[in-house]
């Protein structure tokens, strides 16, 4: 049903302005976002099969604007463009607000925001948060793309940027675009190698964190750190 047959206290658009957006549901909310529906599907519907099809609100924030163009009445790169810019924004805004803790001492902590970052990568990516002696976060660096091996991962780039910002301390992190977080042999043996090659210049490996939309695995929980 259109905004327009709906009764006036039922409309977005409306609710919202007479009684906050607290009082709206998530598709009411993405409907304000979408704005117009389908030729026999309306906004609100539309909105709904967004959510059911990617998981709801949080799997939504790792949809990808090749994920949203495969959904009849988002083909349209403007009102994919919104979506997809309001989509990023809400990523960095929980980002920010998770790198400003003071301590990132937490595997579901850790976990919650390499996810914000690298979960919804088509492509594999790996990356390290440089933490200080109170593992607090001082960067975090995405240092190598494509299949990770011993051979394209550099443990001497690691250990210069390590060296470059003081850090005391690195979380090890990469994608698995399968969306599998069990860790591979290679996995393993990345992780050896670059733990003793942090050794040598002090810096110790807390963990290495395997991510994929909604799931991530640590690695130092496993025993394999």
């Amino acid at each position: 049903m259109p905004f327009k047959d709906l009764p006036a206290d039922a409309r977005p658009r409306e609710k919202l302005i007479a009684r906050g957006p607290a009082a709206l549901g998530d598709a009411e909310l993405l409907a304000l976002l979408l704005r117009t529906g389908l030729p026999g599907k309306g906004v609100l519907a539309l909105a709904q099969e967004l959510l059911d099809t990617f998981g709801g609100v949080a799997g939504l924030l790792h949809a990808t604007a090749d994920d949203l163009q495969r959904i009849k009445g988002l083909g349209g790169s403007a009102k994919r463009a919104e979506v997809v810019a309001v989509l990023e924004l809400s990523r960095r805004a929980l980002a920010q607000q998770l790198r400003q803790r003071q301590i990132f001492d937490n595997p579901q902590m850790v976990g919650d925001y390499l996810q914000l970052h690298l979960a919804s990568r088509p492509y594999e990516v790996f990356a390290v948060m440089f933490l200080d002696a109170q593992h607090r976060l001082i960067a975090m660096e995405e240092m190598f793309r494509g299949t990770l091996s011993q051979t394209s991962v550099y443990p001497r780039e690691v250990v210069v940027r390590a060296l470059h910002h003081h850090a005391q301390a690195v979380v090890l992190s990469h994608n698995h675009p399968s969306g599998q977080v069990s860790p591979s042999r290679a996995d393993e043996a990345l992780t050896r190698t670059l733990k003793a090659a942090l050794a040598l210049v002090d810096v110790r490996v807390l963990d290495h964190v395997i991510v994929a939309p909604g799931k991530s695995l640590s690695m130092a929980e496993e025993g394999l750190v």
